[in-house]
């Protein structure tokens, strides 16, 4: 064996032997930071299903679906979930009452879209539907191209039943100060690349888009007490309120009712309620 091999062989090993040892060191974090946040907030959202506004009458019919974030765990009331928060924000901009549906349940996957959607009633017809839904990908790693084949297929679902669709997109996990470094990094530039594949797949299929890294993520990071629960991981009731706040606009312009989207939202070529003019 010459010298070259030697050491063309202790290097590959080396490598083999850091590779190894960066895996256990992040298996080690995450279990630190599963033992961190815990589950102080259990795993059930508070309830939002109901018709905001009634008073107002012509229900616009809400739908939302997705992970935690969507049912809004971490809210300490119906109202200041994400659901209940974009229902009384399209309430006050269309004065129209709002049937809000819940379908999101705490802890899915994109994979979990499609039994959400074959829960529902088969005569039910949403006039926008809401997804968020991503961190849970991530964290239990699951490929980028799956995660999103999974979302293209409820957009596509819902697009056929004439449902708007906003997608907002997979909030940035670097936000997340419990996780310790470098499984922090790591988890951002995961989150970040799968947003980016999500909200590229989502406009293709017809869907709204709203980057929530963009648009709400800033205010996660600089004001972290303010904007987080008591898990730390999940909004409060400040955090999904700016929340709802940056995806409004997306879900408006669903609606018909705004012509353009600010910065971090990204509409389809042909928004596709001019197929058949406005909401109402």
């Amino acid at each position: 064996m010459t010298s070259w091999t030697v050491a063309v062989a202790g290097t590959a090993f080396l490598g083999a032997s850091a590779a190894i040892g960066a895996r256990e060191l992040l298996r080690r974090q995450a279990a630190i930071a599963r033992k961190v946040i815990g589950k102080p907030l259990g795993e059930d959202a508070p309830s939002a299903e109901r018709i905001w506004k009634r008073a107002y009458g012509d229900p616009v019919a809400l739908l939302v679906l997705g992970d935690s974030i969507a049912a809004g765990l971490g809210a300490d009331h119906r109202k200041n979930t994400l659901g209940g928060r974009l229902a009384k924000g399209i309430a006050r901009e269309l004065h129209r009452a709002v049937d809000l549906r819940m379908a999101a349940v705490v802890g899915s996957e994109s994979s979990a879209l499609a039994g959400q959607l074959d829960a529902l009633p088969a005569t039910y017809r949403a006039d926008v539907a809401v997804i968020v839904v991503g961190g849970n990908d991530v964290t239990h790693r699951i490929p980028v191209a799956e995660s999103t084949a999974h979302l293209v297929d409820a957009v596509l679902r819902l697009r056929a039943q004439g449902t708007e669709v906003v997608v907002g997109t997979c909030p940035d996990l670097g936000a997340l100060r419990p996780v310790p470094q470098p499984l922090r990094s790591l988890g951002s530039r995961a989150s970040r690349q799968l947003a980016a594949a999500q909200a590229e797949a989502a406009l293709a299929a017809g869907a709204y888009v709203v980057s929530l890294a963009e648009v709400v993520g800033p205010f996660f990071v600089t004001n972290p007490d303010e904007m987080f629960s008591l898990d730390r991981f999940h909004p409060s009731a400040l955090g999904y309120r700016r929340t709802a706040e940056a995806m409004l606009p997306s879900v408006l312009a669903a609606l018909g009712h705004r012509d353009r989207v600010p910065f971090g939202h990204q509409a389809p070529e042909v928004p596709t309620h001019q197929k058949g003019g406005p909401v109402g």
